[in-house]
């Protein structure tokens, strides 16, 4: 039987309410309904460590569903940093809204405790990815635009590769704030807004932006080169990477991402499979880890907490597949 309009209408005022509360706590917006990622706590780039190359001085925490994370971990694995820099993932604790250490590290539980003895802000979250220092007992830094450029700098092979080389700088730089605002940052303004307005905004950028890395990669392919501003991958192709590769499986659906399939945009589609195909890539992605943590822990986008099915990574990362 069908409920009462009344009771429809009273239902949908109440959780209207109650949703505009939670996404105030999960989600802060400006006063047009605008999503705004909080400010972090160890956000300078600091300068590079004296004993940067000592193996095991630091260690790089990350989590398998963090964007941001994901790309610290590529720049570690694509500079081959393994032997400088230790690995830690953390795990989220979607009950409490935090991430917990799978074993105590540093004599903490929680990345929130290492975060205050590191003289972080109570107010401010806790989010990866960090970088520890353990001669200096402190978080070094969490941006993760800040910690990607620190890694970049840091001692490496003589094989490993340079993502921000001077030479293609100015292309870099304009390619990572392209993809910050209306990208990385864009998925989450279109999954968070407040309202109609709002969301439309978001996503008018978000397939503007990615329409335009579409014409620069065919402008690539034209002349022979794979990547988005040299004949190797770059800063900018890290950052746009843990975006694209979580599109289908968790943006689209979630977040509303879904005017058009990255088939339908094949040099982007193409790009993907290649920088897929990257040694140490592959290790770096967790697809079921991904869409539990979503689909399980943004309560307000997804109440019932059904992680619904997708489809497999291996398809998505199949050059073959668009001509």
């Amino acid at each position: 039987m069908r409920p009462p309009a009344a009771l429809i209408q009273t239902a949908r005022g109440l959780w209207r309410c109650q949703w505009q509360q939670l996404m105030g706590g999960l989600a802060p917006a400006d006063a047009n309904g605008r999503y705004r990622r909080p400010p972090g706590a160890f956000t300078a780039l600091p300068p590079l460590p004296a004993a940067a190359a000592s193996p095991g001085g630091h260690v790089l925490i990350v989590g398998r569903s963090c964007p941001w994370a994901h790309r610290a971990w590529l720049v570690h694995s694509l500079r081959q940093l393994a032997g400088s820099i230790d690995l830690l993932v953390v795990e989220p604790d979607p009950a409490a809204g935090r991430w917990r250490f799978v074993e105590p590290f540093e004599g903490c539980s929680t990345l929130a405790q290492l975060y205050r003895r590191s003289g972080g802000d109570r107010r401010q979250p806790a989010t990866v990815p960090a970088l520890w220092s353990r001669q200096e007992q402190r978080i070094l830094v969490n941006e993760s635009a800040r910690l990607i450029e620190l890694l970049d700098r840091w001692p490496a092979a003589p094989e490993a590769r340079q993502l921000a080389p001077t030479s293609q700088q100015e292309a870099i730089d304009h390619w990572r704030q392209r993809f910050q605002d209306d990208v990385n940052d864009g998925v989450y303004r279109c999954g968070f807004a407040r309202n109609q307005a709002a969301y439309d905004e978001a996503e008018t950028a978000l397939f503007q932006a990615l329409q335009e890395a579409e014409q620069a990669l065919l402008e690539q392919e034209r002349r022979g080169e794979a990547w988005l501003c040299s004949p190797e991958p770059s800063l900018a192709d890290v950052v746009l990477f843990p975006t694209l590769i979580r599109l289908e499986l968790v943006y689209a659906p979630l977040f509303g991402c879904s005017r058009l399939p990255l088939w339908q945009l094949p040099a982007l589609w193409r790009w993907r499979a290649r920088f897929f195909a990257l040694a140490g890539v592959s290790d770096t992605c967790s697809a079921e880890a991904w869409r539990t943590d979503y689909f399980g822990a943004l309560f307000p986008l997804h109440p019932s907490g059904i992680v619904p099915a997708g489809p497999d990574l291996s398809r998505l990362v199949n050059s073959q597949l668009v001509p």
